[in-house]
């Protein structure tokens, strides 16, 4: 039995005589985005039997008194209230509406004493802050959208927050990165509960990867937390930034912010959310990744200006964070630049389509590299690559070979 499957029949075996594992509530606010808040009612609300889907009930509950008024201004009904979620085995949190203002005591309070029946409790994006305010995350490991992980780390010190995942299983409570990474973790549930085969049709019937290798890290940019602005590592920090192409270490950091090793950790991780080690390692692949799309430097060259000791420890970090050597990341951007020249992309960003196969119950990695045209631009937050016209670009749906299978699961 594999430990995802353990902490599944642990979570069975705990819950309460009145809660049925194939009941979902689905939590909404008013203010939620509404592509998230969809995201729980699509992969649980619709019947899919004749796929080879098993059919789940589903109780979409309002977090406070409605109309609940979503994105674009519309307005939404929810059936059911707080009580219903007294009949669910499993809680879903799809959003928050603000990551700096307090959820509803009586919201919170559901979900407390939905944990404590055993019911399996689920923040996709932002509602990590909901189950962090509700106490549910402390002490576990957790993700977020990247861009907010620092702000979930700092407001909430005992949550181990991890803004590297898609999503992470610590059994009975679940959380996941930003947007279309909400679509990852619901399959997660579904594979957990019936098997591949049963999130193999539902992901053919939602045209997503059945499972998508790869984490967050490929999004992380080299802009500063707001958090870290007006901190005195905010020096230091933009000090390493402009200082990539020189070789130094952490510990070389921590002494310009006068800090012992152990401190400069401590308080790198509680503004940032990332241990500076990891962080360093990011920001100098993101330079290599730079170098490689906008010059005719040679990969032994780019490790040289990126403060890599060697070519092997680039292609060893290149790899591991964006799913491909070097040269074969330089040579697939090549190939989707338009022939006849143009201008050169300021920073293109990358999605990741990548379908993985098979994986161990604790896993990461980062996905595929898919690297878009001069003129095309993406949004984390927003799914596939859009072109200028606001359509999807020509490489949005491109795949290309899989890397390690990809998030953490129950330890």
């Amino acid at each position: 039995m594999s430990q995802d499957s353990a902490a599944a029949t642990e979570a069975v075996r705990k819950l309460s005589g009145r809660r049925r594992r194939e009941v979902v509530a689905v939590l909404l606010f008013s203010g939620g985005p509404i592509f998230e808040s969809s995201i729980p009612l699509s992969v649980f609300g619709i019947d899919r039997q004749d796929a080879g889907v098993p059919r789940y009930r589903l109780l979409v509950c309002g977090g406070e008194e409605g109309p609940l008024r979503t994105t674009g201004g519309l307005e939404l009904t929810a059936p059911y209230g707080l009580e219903a979620i007294s009949r669910a085995g499993t809680v879903v949190v799809p959003a928050w509406r603000s990551i700096t203002s307090p959820p509803p005591a009586e919201a919170l309070e559901a979900l407390r004493r939905a944990h404590e029946e055993g019911a399996r409790i689920v923040g996709l994006c932002t509602g990590a802050f909901v189950l962090a305010a509700a106490g549910l995350l402390d002490g576990r490991p957790a993700t977020t959208h990247w861009m907010y992980a620092p702000t979930l780390a700092k407001r909430y010190p005992s949550v181990h927050v991890d803004p590297r995942e898609l999503f992470v299983d610590d059994g009975d409570v679940l959380t996941s990165a930003g947007t279309a990474a909400g679509i990852d973790l619901c399959l997660h549930i579904v594979r957990t509960d019936h098997g591949t085969e049963a999130a193999g049709a539902l992901a053919r019937r939602l045209v997503v990867p059945p499972r998508r290798s790869g984490g967050q890290e490929r999004y992380l940019d080299r802009s500063l937390p707001e958090e870290i602005g007006s901190d005195p590592l905010a020096e230091v920090v933009a000090w390493a930034l402009e200082h990539l192409h020189e070789q130094f270490d952490v510990e070389t950091l921590a002494a310009r912010a006068y800090m012992s090793r152990r401190t400069f950790d401590r308080r790198f991780r509680s503004l940032t959310g990332s241990a500076p080690l990891q962080w360093l390692i990011t920001q100098r692949v993101l330079q290599a990744q730079r170098l490689l799309e906008t010059s005719e430097y040679s990969v032994d060259e780019v490790a040289g200006r990126c403060g890599f000791r060697s070519p092997v420890a680039l292609r060893g970090h290149f790899r591991r964070q964006l799913g491909s050597s070097p040269a074969a990341y330089r040579a697939a951007y090549r190939a989707r630049r338009p022939q006849g020249g143009g201008a050169e992309p300021a920073a293109p960003v990358i999605e990741p389509i990548v379908p993985a196969q098979g994986g161990a119950s604790i896993r990461r990695a980062t996905a595929t590299a898919t690297p878009p045209g001069p003129h095309v631009i993406t949004s984390p937050t927003a799914g596939p690559v859009q072109s200028e016209q606001g359509k999807p670009g020509p490489d949005a749906y491109t795949t290309q070979r899989p890397t390690l299978p990809g998030q953490r699961s129950a330890p």
